[in-house]
């Protein structure tokens, strides 16, 4: 398990967000969506997650849920008072309730996801009045740095699918 050197906040948010960028890079490796989670407790890490849906055929194969399965795994305890989870993108509508549900303290992500983010984006799921457990929300740590592989990712994959177009254009002629 590893731990930062004592450092203020937001270094350390830093780099607990690097790890959760090494786990986003695990995703595109697999050809994922690539979006990476790392859960902490006292300075350790206690779970990490990539994006699987495409590989594992699961729907709810994100990040967030994998972290959050492997930390209350680890804790042994669904309830993960004390933690904070570390997202490289802002979380869906899912993974929200997922936050509340965990009992997750703190949630820092690094991209805003203007379409369907339900945190600050769009449906603001944390901000409900019926949610019954409230997070701490930090954005935008190594924001640029996230953003930046979700964006070379789906530029990458636009230009493969533009190549295998004009090849089968090619093929038919």
């Amino acid at each position: 398990m590893e731990t930062p050197p004592d450092q203020p906040e937001p270094t350390a948010d830093a780099h607990w967000m690097g790890l959760a960028l090494n786990e986003a890079r695990h995703a595109a490796e697999r050809d994922e969506v690539p979006v990476g989670a790392v859960v902490v407790r006292d300075g350790v890490v206690v779970g990490r997650g990539f994006n699987q849906p495409i590989s594992s055929c699961n729907p709810v194969a994100h990040a967030e849920i994998l972290a959050l399965e492997e930390a209350a795994r680890t804790l042994g305890n669904y309830r993960l008072l004390g933690c904070t989870l570390y997202v490289t993108l802002e979380p869906c509508t899912m993974c929200a309730g997922a936050l509340v549900h965990s009992r997750i303290d703190r949630l820092v992500y690094g991209a805003t996801e203007p379409k369907a983010g339900a945190v600050v984006s769009r449906a603001r799921v944390l901000e409900l009045e019926t949610m019954n457990h409230r997070v701490e929300v930090s954005g935008g740590v190594r924001g640029e740095e996230c953003s930046e592989l979700i964006s070379g990712f789906f530029r990458r994959r636009r230009a493969q699918k533009r190549a295998e177009r004009e090849r089968s254009r090619g093929d038919s002629t």
